[in-house]
């Protein structure tokens, strides 16, 4: 058994950090749910899409040390370390934001993993080749085929759902916002700890 898992809102929990920048910046009212979607869905229907393509760049880069891991995600990765059961992070994320500051986005998610201890021999114990920062979507595909997945976890289902998706591999949706309560197509989830339910137990 080999579990690899998505970075970006699998990981990482964005949705604190976009609304308070959007509030730093005066793009939403307060009244605007605390999540990365309601976020986004307001900023879109305001017209105001630069905007929020900036913002990840920002967020993605200069604020990324400022995001929060999901609740229980740590402590997967603990118990795999435990359980001598080998993980792989594999994500789609370009070098650089498409608008905005040249941040180093791979950099700044590196930095991320290193600062809640991914890597450190003492904490989760991850070696910086297990973690992988795709350029592409299809190259993401295919490393997770070629590190030899058995089961992916992800945030997004028509990722899961692409037609070049390693066939052999268990897709489990992480959906930790109840987007999508009526998808059939594959094991879901709504937390890490049910995550470790599923998976370790």
């Amino acid at each position: 058994m080999l579990i690899g898992i998505d970075f970006d809102n699998t990981i990482v929990c964005y949705d604190a950090l976009f609304h308070r920048v959007c509030r730093e910046r005066g793009l939403i009212p307060a009244e605007v749910p605390v999540n990365k979607t309601d976020v986004r869905n307001y900023l879109r229907q305001a017209g105001r899409e630069d905007a929020w393509t900036e913002m990840q760049g920002y967020v993605y880069g200069a604020r990324m040390s400022e995001a929060a891991p999901y609740p229980g995600v740590l402590d997967f990765f603990r118990a795999c370390r435990a359980s001598a059961l080998p993980c792989r992070i594999i994500s789609h994320k370009t070098r650089r934001p498409f608008l905005g500051e040249p941040y180093d986005l791979h950099a700044a998610a590196t930095g991320w993993l290193e600062l809640h201890g991914f890597f450190d021999p003492a904490g989760l114990g991850l070696s910086r080749t297990d973690a992988f920062f795709e350029l592409t979507k299809e190259a993401k595909l295919t490393r997770i085929g070629t590190a030899g997945c058995t089961h992916f976890v992800d945030d997004l289902p028509e990722f899961l759902a692409e037609a070049a998706f390693p066939q052999n591999v268990h897709r489990i949706l992480f959906d930790p916002n109840q987007l999508y309560t009526a998808e059939t197509r594959f094991d879901r989830a709504s937390s890490w700890p049910e995550l470790s339910t599923k998976l370790l137990c």
